[in-house]
Order: C-alpha cells, then sequence, then structure tokens
C-alpha cells in the first residue's frame, strides 16, 4: 500500500514537473516569435528609411537651397531608429545576431546621411555642424555610456546638431573606412569634431568650448521661446 502511495507521489510530482516545463517552453517560444517579429519590422523600417534618404536627396539635390531644412533633413529617421536599437540591445542584448544586423543598418544610415548632407551644404555653402561619435558595448569603455547621455541631452537640445554614433568594434568595413579616414584609434570614447579628434569623456560644457557655435544658436532658441511666449 505504502509503495502504491509513493509511485502516486511520483506520479503527481513528473506530472506537474512536466506541466511547468511545457507552460515554460511554451511562453519562451511566444516570446521568441515576438521578439523575432519586432526585429523584422525593424529591419524592414531601417530599409524604408534608407531608400527614403535617398530619395530625399535626389529631390533636393536640383532644388533651391532655401527649400532645403538643414536642420531636420533626414534626421527623424535617424532619431527613431537609435530608440529603436536601444530597445533592441536592452532586451536582446548586445551581442545578439539580429541587433547586431539592426547595428550594421543603423550604421550605414548614418554614413548615408553624413554623405548627403555634406554634398548639400557644399551645394549650399553652409557647413553642417557634426559629431562623430566612436564608442565600445564591450565593458571596456566605463565612460562610453555616460558620453553617450551627454549627447542625447544636446541633441535634443540643438536640433542642428547631427551626431553619428558608431560602435568602434562592430564587423562592418563602412565604420571600418569611417575610422581609418579620421584616424581614430581604440581610446574610448572617442570624438571627431571640426576634423579634430578628441578622446575620454567630454561633458557637455567641454563640447560647447570646441563648438562656440552651440552658445549662438542656444541664444537663437532663447529669443525664440521668449518670442512665443509673448505672442500666447
Amino acid at each position: 500500500m505504502r509503495a502504491k502511495i509513493e509511485t502516486k507521489k511520483y506520479i503527481i510530482v513528473f506530472l506537474i514537473t512536466a506541466f511547468v516545463f511545457l507552460g515554460a517552453l511554451y511562453v519562451s517560444n511566444r516570446f521568441a516569435a515576438r521578439r523575432t517579429a519586432e526585429v523584422k519590422a525593424a529591419e524592414d523600417k531601417i530599409s524604408l528609411d534608407i531608400l527614403s534618404s535617398e530619395t530625399q536627396f535626389a529631390l533636393l539635390k536640383d532644388s533651391s537651397c532655401k527649400a532645403f531644412d538643414h536642420s531636420t533633413a533626414f534626421s527623424e529617421e535617424l532619431n527613431s531608429l537609435v530608440e529603436k536599437l536601444s530597445y533592441m540591445e536592452q532586451n536582446l542584448g548586445n551581442e545578439n545576431p539580429d541587433v547586431i544586423n539592426l547595428k550594421k543598418y543603423y550604421s550605414l544610415l548614418q554614413i548615408k546621411d553624413y554623405l548627403l548632407v555634406g554634398k548639400v551644404n557644399e551645394k549650399c555653402g553652409v557647413k553642417p555642424i557634426t559629431i562623430i561619435y566612436f564608442y565600445s558595448n564591450k565593458g571596456d569603455c566605463a565612460e562610453c555610456q555616460k558620453e553617450g547621455y551627454v549627447l542625447t541631452s544636446l541633441r535634443e537640445e540643438y536640433p542642428e546638431l547631427r551626431i553619428y554614433s558608431f560602435d568602434y568594434n562592430l564587423d562592418l568595413s563602412a565604420v571600418k573606412t569611417m575610422r581609418s579616414l579620421y584616424g581614430v584609434r581604440n581610446t574610448l570614447p572617442a570624438l571627431v569634431i571640426w576634423d579634430e579628434n578628441y578622446y575620454g569623456l567630454k561633458t557637455a560644457a567641454d563640447i560647447e568650448k570646441i563648438i562656440p557655435q552651440l552658445k549662438r544658436l542656444r541664444t537663437l532658441h532663447n529669443k525664440a521661446k521668449a518670442a512665443d511666449a509673448t505672442n500666447n
């Protein structure tokens, strides 16, 4: 009798364990499927944005410079995609193959934007204010995350400022070419401003000293806000 009770207990334990295992497997598969769908949707969006930026340039290259908004052209796509990439990195991890592919797509779009805006501004005689930022996610750059926060804050304060962020270790020939062109060494974080290289953490105040035009932009922004407040 006791043996039958023990056997029954083992069967119940087995069934409970199997139920928990199958439930966890089902949830895991559902979560994986959802993540795959999100990654695919992001990839499709990036492909469309690359095509969109190319089409914008094709439309603008022969038009009047008055028709070109130097502060916002192509930037909406980049800002939207960097948010998607950050979300993917947080949820899937930096080493996830899908995240790496997304980062490659995003890096190519940034380089495309950099080249297109450069050509348009060359035609219109306006030098864009740009920062090229190299970072690492491998844990060997303690200050890279802080620098990222600084640059995000500057981008929000100065919409005219164009910031291009690249993973220094990304296995992508175009990124390697950017590193080579500007002679950026593996001392991160690294910023390229006005064709000069700056290494180590730079605060917002540091960058504003390097780019004095930002102070003038702040003055213009404050005047515009004051005018809007007066009109309202």
